[in-house]
């Protein structure tokens, strides 16, 4: 289920194989897919096991130089911070992500292809739509961080990126990368066909898989960035039923504010947590990346912590591992011995991809955008109440009067949005998600890199500029495939 391949990804595995041996393989080597048990094992590796957080967080303006000779200069850290390309396929690289995206597909293609071939589909129902709602997430993946950004009310003619529907037949498919409409049309239809399958019962752990809640937040975060409004607030609502969302949201301020360090980074991946929605187990040293040159130092985590719209402090927690090298306490590595006896083997980090507390700045934000101001504030003091320390509601309320004085920007709908780009950038400190909103809004980044006499000089990466587009993997031009511009 690990090994799931198609051209795009492994045409160096294809090439040691005879092409009649290898095309005679089942996508599963170890069984045939003939039954709804096989393939709800298959399914769970219908999930991009790479990580996109350190190249997404590094390439952001998150992270910041600590100096020369001061942290780990690994190159999977380097490049992105440069937004220099890296063509490495290691873990933890843009390559290495593309690849996993597609191993991903080819699983939820090979679950499909089966499941329409049953005689009686009724019991497979609910594996179709996690098939399908998965197969439509990793595309989502790859057009955001391969493509340009989707631009509502626009052609959006700017090449997307292969939408694969069928498991691989032939030993160098060709594929078009068609455009970003194209690939955000596949997306929709996959996404809306698979959403009322959903079946929570399916799953013995439902957040190892698209659950209900999962597969709505992951609907209002597509939809948001297509600026369809009215579906945000439709299925973010959907993710808490009553609008109890301060029931599921991150404890920062109460039960999160009593743990210690061990506890934080015990709990923040754990299945248990309401505000997680849907976890991945991914191949990953993002969780032992501490002490980075560049990465989340004394500045950012001062920008972090300072007084806020409200007025008063948030309550998230971090720790430093010898200034200026600091974390959020998020991630906790999870390694897996080669055998029981070995001292070497593999890291994962398990990432909560969908969180209860994204949907609800989504939703403020659509609220926001859409006019409904009372409504986008409702949301964000939802969100404060959970965020600052001795939240008091009636001192601490979000107002647009305190929005317009803290961000000199009278506009409401401007103000309100400024405010939740502001909130997600915190929120999102070392989860790589403040990358998603820098390429929605066009954002220009700026990065200081200091030289070892102490001066520096400041790179910029423009609203259009093309590295925005993480680069393609090389091998994909042989299945005629172009990269990005450079």
């Amino acid at each position: 289920m690990k090994k799931i391949y198609i051209s795009i990804i492994a045409l160096s595995l294809i090439s040691s194989l005879g092409c009649k041996k290898f095309l005679e393989q089942a996508p599963d080597q170890r069984t045939e897919l003939n039954s709804v048990e096989k393939v709800s094992e298959l399914l769970t590796s219908a999930y991009p096991e790479g990580n996109y957080i350190a190249f997404t967080e590094t390439s952001s303006d998150n992270v910041e130089d600590k100096g020369p000779g001061i942290g780990d200069e690994d190159r999977a850290i380097v490049l992105p911070y440069n937004w220099k390309d890296n063509d490495d396929n290691s873990e933890d690289t843009p390559t290495n992500y593309w690849n996993s995206c597609y191993t991903a597909i080819a699983a939820a293609n090979a679950a499909l292809e089966t499941i329409g071939k049953a005689p009686d589909q009724t019991a497979y129902l609910p594996y179709k739509g996690e098939a399908l709602v998965a197969r439509a997430y990793a595309h989502f993946m790859l057009v955001t961080l391969y493509s340009k950004a989707y631009e509502a009310g626009t052609a959006n003619d700017a090449p997307g990126i292969p939408y694969v529907t069928e498991p691989e037949k032939v030993v160098v498919g060709q594929y078009s990368r068609g455009t970003v409409a194209s690939v955000y049309a596949n997306i929709e239809k996959d996404l809306l066909e698979g959403l009322p399958l959903l079946r929570n019962t399916a799953y013995k752990i439902p957040k190892y898989h698209f659950n209900i809640s999962a597969g709505n937040a992951f609907a209002a975060r597509f939809f948001l960035f297509k600026k369809d409004y009215d579906k945000v607030i439709q299925y973010a609502s959907a993710v808490s039923p009553g609008n109890s969302f301060a029931t599921i949201l991150r404890p920062w301020n109460t039960r999160y504010n009593t743990y210690t360090l061990d506890e934080m980074y015990l709990y923040f991946t754990q299945a248990s947590e309401p505000s997680t929605l849907l976890l991945i187990e991914t191949a990953s040293s993002w969780a032992r990346t501490r002490t980075p040159r560049f990465g989340y130092g004394q500045i950012i985590n001062n920008e972090v912590f300072t007084n806020n719209v409200t007025g008063a402090r948030w309550c998230y927690k971090s720790a430093y591992y010898g200034q200026p090298h600091y974390s959020m306490l998020k991630w906790n590595e999870y390694f897996v011995k080669t055998s029981p006896n070995a001292t070497i083997g593999f890291p994962y980090t398990i990432v909560p991809v969908l969180t209860a507390d994204e949907t609800l700045l989504n939703r403020a934000e659509a609220y926001a955008a859409s006019g409904q101001n009372t409504l986008a504030l409702q949301d964000l003091n939802t969100y404060c109440s959970t965020r600052i320390l001795n939240y008091n509601a009636s001192t601490h309320a979000v107002t647009l009067a305190k929005i317009a004085a803290f961000y000199g920007i009278a506009d409401p709908k401007e103000g309100l949005i400024a405010t939740i780009l502001d909130f997600k950038k915190k929120e999102y400190t070392q989860e790589g998600l403040r990358w998603f909103d820098i390429l929605r809004y066009k954002l220009p980044v700026k990065h200081k890199i200091f030289a070892v006499n102490g001066s520096f000089e400041t790179i910029e990466l423009a609203a259009d500029d093309p590295r925005k587009l993480f680069q393609l993997p090389s091998q994909v031009t042989l299945s005629g495939i172009k990269q990005n511009p450079r």
